[in-house]
Parts: structure tokens; C-alpha cells; sequence
């Protein structure tokens, strides 16, 4: 099982970025797909989730209306595409996994986003 992010790095204030995260080993449509961030010396936090079942999505308050997630389950991919970034929005970015109904979570290694000018 893998998942692998990709898409970060140096953005200025106001920028965009898409990260990607793609799936392998796993039936991929079965799971929700979830991006956390984790900054230098904070939790880990909850950013967007997309269910497995409808594609509904949630997200937190600090990146809702910036930040939109998706995914293409053909391609085993999940995107969290982000604008009007933030100095604050800098952290690891990191893809999950989830089904509940099978007990089963995998996570990736992250991708780093920072933001300055």
C-alpha cells in the first residue's frame, strides 16, 4: 500500500498551488480520502475530507473557501488544490486513507507547502 504526495513547495502570499496524492495497493474508491497539515511545533490538523460514497466534502474552518479537494477514482488520485494562500497555511501536508468500515487507514509521507515572499 502507498500513498504519495506531491505538488508542494515555495509559494508567495496570495498563491496557488494543487498538491496531488496518488493511490496504490488499496481499492482506492473504497476510501475517504483526507488531506491533514502539521506546521513546525503544532498537531496535526484536519484540513478537507472527501467521502468514498458521493464525494461529499468537508473542510476546516481556517481553509474553507480557499481550499477545494477532489478526486479522480479512475486515476487513484486525490487533489487539494489551494488558493489565497497564507504565511499560516505552511506545514507538511499529508494524505490519508480512511475506512472506517473496514478498520483499514493508510498514510502518506507528506509534502511540504511554504509560504512566503
Amino acid at each position: 500500500v502507498q500513498l504519495v504526495e506531491s505538488g508542494g513547495g515555495l509559494v508567495q502570499p496570495g498563491g496557488s498551488l494543487r498538491l496531488s496524492c496518488a493511490g496504490s495497493g488499496f481499492t482506492f474508491r473504497w476510501y475517504d480520502m483526507k488531506w491533514y497539515r502539521q506546521a513546525p511545533g503544532k498537531e496535526r490538523e484536519l484540513v478537507a475530507t472527501i467521502t468514498s460514497v458521493g464525494g461529499n466534502t468537508n473542510y476546516a474552518d481556517s481553509v474553507k473557501g480557499r481550499f477545494t479537494i477532489s478526486r479522480d477514482n479512475a486515476k487513484n488520485l486525490v487533489y487539494l488544490q489551494m488558493n489565497s494562500l497564507k504565511p499560516e497555511d505552511t506545514a507538511v501536508y499529508i494524505c490519508n486513507a480512511l475506512s472506517s468500515y473496514r478498520g483499514m487507514d493508510y498514510w502518506g509521507k507528506g509534502t511540504l507547502v511554504t509560504v512566503s515572499s
